[in-house]
């Protein structure tokens, strides 16, 4: 059965800031997130290159509140709020940053990874077990099988999902500075919606 996430409603200016972006081995081993490939890289301006990073397992909790994870060294982020329901695909406002979760069938561990995050170094990301995929315009990557992410232009980024192929509660968590948006892909039989698209704010 489906851990249930209670209604709950942020605190203006409570939302999720992942230390990770200031300074997460076992069932999802990195060879079974075939989009994750090692050697791609993306330079920005003033910073060293980027290169995506195979994520290892991560503890999960679902809490009424929301969803906290634990890095493989032991630190913990909490993405608060209750996850709005979406099926099919999901395309987030632009300039959003956009963090994938992936659970076990227990629902008690998975796979986090950042999507075309230039922000964190590569050391840090490997340390706390965190993966990165760096996608161009127009490219797209099956991170996780059922679970396929998209830069459709606009700095925007589409996700679609299928949990049934997961096996697993796929999230997907949409921040920057003043807003925070968490969303969960569910059966389509579990929401009438073809998809969805987060919201600007």
């Amino acid at each position: 059965m489906r851990k249930p996430i209670s209604k709950f409603v942020t605190a203006p200016g409570d939302s999720h800031r992942d230390s990770l972006s200031e300074g997460r081995t076992g069932l999802f081993a990195s060879d079974n997130c075939t989009g994750v490939l090692l050697g791609s890289s993306v330079e920005s301006p003033g910073m060293s290159a980027h290169t995506d990073v195979p994520p290892s397992t991560v503890g999960v909790d679902l809490v009424e509140s929301g969803v906290e994870v634990e890095y493989v060294d032991g630190r913990t982020t909490f993405y608060r709020g209750v996850p709005e329901p979406v099926t099919g695909t999901l395309t987030t406002p632009p300039k959003k940053e956009t963090h994938i979760l992936v659970t076990d069938p227990t629902e008690t561990e998975g796979v986090l990874l950042y999507v075309n995050d230039l922000k964190t170094h590569d050391d840090i990301l490997e340390s706390s077990g965190v993966g990165r995929v760096i996608l161009d315009d127009g490219g797209s990557q099956e991170v996780f099988p059922g679970v396929t992410v998209r830069r459709p232009g606009g700095m925007r980024t589409e996700v679609a999902a299928d949990p049934e192929v997961a096996r697993g509660r796929v999230f997907v968590f949409v921040e920057d500075d003043w807003s925070e948006q968490s969303y969960e892909f569910v059966r389509a039989d579990e929401d009438d919606a073809d998809g969805s698209e987060a919201r600007d704010e």
